[in-house]
């Protein structure tokens, strides 16, 4: 068989090939504070949980693997982000990374693990501090379209406990009435109250199937 070869006359093995890296920024919510799971690196910095490609294998495999051997990390769901392709990102030559996302309750995080606040990640190695603002932005429009789809909050929590959530994530103030009637069709009351520090006991509610927000929720939630 020929080896195949472009316009030029250059087979596949003329042209300089990269290494690829895959990167996991894993968002979860912990302290009344958004947070990102990293490692630390060998440059002495923190760093998301990430390893190179190995040949023939799967993007998705080579995340999971990462996560798994970097962070301890089983049975996280993913999703891939983007290419980050500077060609100078990296001290160790030519790599590509692609990133990929996932927002997992604190709750399912192995014991130990390392988190830093998202407004705090900066000066992380490499681009990962750029890894973990488009992290944030994916959450962001996520959350957006659906009543907390990550489970932050665990099976049942309060409409004040929900709008915190939301005022940390989108990092600005809600006015309580608005928020509840651009929540409220999304929303399953248990039937349950809690005591609240203050005021009137506050009722449980649950995700209802979907969990969809309204349209308008984006321009309500970004201002």
């Amino acid at each position: 068989m020929n080896e195949w070869t472009d316009s030029s006359g250059r087979s596949l093995t003329d042209y300089p090939r990269p290494s690829v890296a895959v990167d996991v920024a894993v968002l979860t919510y912990s302290d009344d504070a958004v947070k990102v799971l990293v490692v630390k690196h060998r440059l002495g910095k923190f760093a998301l949980p990430g390893t190179f490609l190995h040949e023939h294998e799967l993007l998705t495999a080579a995340a999971d693997r990462a996560l798994q051997s970097k962070a301890g990390l089983e049975n996280a769901e993913f999703h891939q982000l983007a290419i980050l392709d500077n060609p100078n990102r990296d001290d160790r030559g030519w790599v590509l990374s692609v990133a990929h996302a996932a927002a997992v309750p604190e709750t399912d995080l192995p014991v130990g693990a390392i988190l830093l606040d998202v407004n705090g990640a900066s000066g992380m190695a490499f681009d990962h501090t750029e890894i973990v603002g488009l992290a944030l932005a994916d959450l962001r429009s996520r959350y957006a379209r659906a009543l907390d789809p990550a489970g932050f909050l665990g099976d049942t929590f309060t409409v004040p406990q929900l709008r915190q959530l939301y005022e940390v994530l989108f990092d600005r103030e809600l006015q309580k009435d608005s928020f509840r009637r651009h929540v409220v069709d999304a929303l399953i009351s248990t039937g349950e109250y809690v005591r609240a520090t203050t005021g009137r006991p506050a009722e449980l509610y649950r995700r209802s199937p979907g969990g969809s927000l309204p349209p308008q929720a984006l321009v309500f939630l970004t201002g």
